[in-house]
């Protein structure tokens, strides 16, 4: 049962956050201030860093793709999100990603918000790349290469120009289709240049920073050595999980590497081509100040972004404290309600079998219905 959440909110409830919720909080508060305020949940909780308990995600792939759990948390909330990547949906009228999430309390397991997270993935997956890029991308950066134009690319160009103040996206993908969908949701973009390119090479050549988020589960080589150039930063996004990559070894030899989390990453990334002790900085050290992240003008480095599951604990954050302040949601009957919490069979009782009428509560609740 989902009620309105017109309402004082009861802890008794879960609150839910459907696509039409998210996509509402978004048009009240605007694109821009949502991809910064993400960012900024994001880069808060990378300062935390050692309150979190944390692991790799469990992933569970098959011929036609992967499905996951990412969980985290630390001494008050706990998050997980479950999340596919099945790169022929699209034929079937599927999103190659799909995902939702909870947020629940720690001291007592209540889960306080179930939210739709494919749309809220692709925001904090962009907020992600532009808090990582704000320290190991040239300070002077102004035209960004987007190579993979498919349902994350315009988060990631919007992300780079409103809080990085990227000017020329030369934009690249194998589907034409692709390029032209980016280009008219992109039109119109005030001091947002759209270059279409005939290949990777092209796309690449004389940008500042290079995106990379092609969706193929494949050991793919998008980017190679030949292409870099000083002063270059990569983010590469599509290396997400094992057998999938789209940058040249060489390209990560001749580069300075950063991370989320290295266990996931040595086995997820681009870095799963790496032996063990190829070298790499995690993020919130970066973050932290304890080691520093570009260091001069002319060196290369790579954002190796494979998402992790403390982005998603930071965009629930951020969704439960927005839709609060909103109002928006719906309270969710999810765990039972009860005078007598040891009494669950209680529950089977109260409902009427099919054909008769229903008791006390139920009816009560069908005629508010």
């Amino acid at each position: 049962m989902a009620r309105s959440l017109t309402h004082s909110f009861t802890r008794s409830f879960t609150r839910f956050l459907s696509l039409t919720d998210v996509s509402r909080i978004v048009a009240v508060q605007g694109l821009p201030h949502v991809l910064r305020q993400m960012a900024r949940y994001i880069e808060e909780d990378y300062l935390r860093w050692q309150d979190f308990d944390k692991s790799a995600r469990t992933a569970a792939h098959s011929a036609r793709g992967v499905i996951e759990l990412m969980p985290i948390a630390d001494a008050d909330l706990y998050s997980f999100k479950y999340v596919n990547g099945h790169p022929a949906n699209t034929a079937d009228g599927l999103p190659t990603v799909m995902a939702f999430g909870t947020l629940a309390e720690v001291s007592t397991g209540m889960p306080l918000l179930l939210s739709e997270l494919t749309l809220t993935t692709a925001l904090r997956t962009a907020a992600t790349s532009v808090v990582a890029a704000r320290r190991l991308a040239r300070h002077d950066a102004a035209t960004m290469a987007l190579i993979g134009n498919g349902a994350q690319a315009e988060f990631q160009a919007l992300a780079f120009h409103y809080l990085l103040g990227i000017r020329t996206l030369r934009v690249y993908d194998v589907d034409a289709d692709a390029t032209r969908k980016l280009a008219r949701n992109l039109h119109g973009i005030d001091g947002l240049e759209i270059v279409a390119c005939a290949s990777t090479a092209e796309a690449v050549r004389g940008a500042d920073i290079v995106t990379t988020v092609t969706a193929d589960k494949t050991y793919a080589t998008i980017i190679t050595p030949d292409m870099l150039a000083p002063g270059l930063h990569l983010n590469a996004v599509g290396g997400d999980c094992p057998g999938k990559t789209e940058l040249h070894p060489d390209v990560l030899r001749r580069a300075s590497v950063f991370v989320e989390y290295e266990p996931q990453s040595r086995i997820e990334g681009d870095c799963q081509q790496m032996p063990a002790d190829f070298a790499v900085t995690e993020l919130w050290q970066v973050l932290a100040g304890s080691v520093p992240g570009r260091t001069e003008a002319s060196q290369i480095t790579v954002f190796d972004s494979v998402g992790f599951a403390l982005e998603d604990y930071s965009a629930l954050r951020y969704l439960r404290d927005s839709a609060e302040a909103l109002g928006l949601g719906q309270a969710l009957d999810l765990v039972p309600r009860q005078d007598d919490p040891k009494d669950l069979f209680a529950l089977l009782r109260e409902v009427a079998p099919a054909g008769r009428a229903a008791s006390g509560r139920v009816a009560a609740e069908a005629a508010i219905a």
